[in-house]
């Protein structure tokens, strides 16, 4: 928000429940008012609206896997050498004696990322994982 914005006040009607486990969630994620975390979850709606298959976006995919899985760490470092033009970074985490966590930073058309994000995601072995897209927004709020 700029300076030059003026606010806006609204009402908004909720059930009691909802809006009870709603100040819960925000003071866990330590909010420091219900304003703020609306705000919050506005832009990141209008954000994810936004972002369609052509746009140019920034995205964080992780990795949960059990790196003893026969030809696995083969089959990830292929695809990502397969779409190094969208890899910004990799960062490979020892969790445990089995488990490894792979963090792939990425930048391209949305597609694009959702694609390979896909393809890693689906290879047998790989026990979670997930993708979170954002843009830089021409008009983040």
């Amino acid at each position: 928000m700029t300076a030059d914005e003026k606010l806006v006040r609204f009402g908004v009607s909720l059930p009691t429940k909802l809006i009870r486990d709603f100040d819960t969630l925000i003071s866990r994620k330590h909010y420091p008012n219900r304003s703020e975390a609306i705000r919050d979850l506005i832009r990141r709606m209008l954000i994810q609206e936004e972002i369609d298959e052509n746009h140019i976006v920034v995205g964080v995919l992780h990795l949960l896997y059990d790196h003893h899985k026969r030809d696995l760490s083969d089959k990830l470092d292929q695809i990502q050498h397969d779409h190094h033009q969208l890899i910004i970074s990799t960062t490979h985490v020892h969790l445990d004696h089995d488990n490894c966590l792979e963090v792939i930073l990425l930048k391209g058309k949305a597609k694009a990322i959702r694609d390979i994000s896909d393809q890693l995601i689906a290879i047998k072995g790989v026990k979670n994982g997930q993708v979170c897209l954002t843009s830089k927004g021409g008009k983040l709020y």
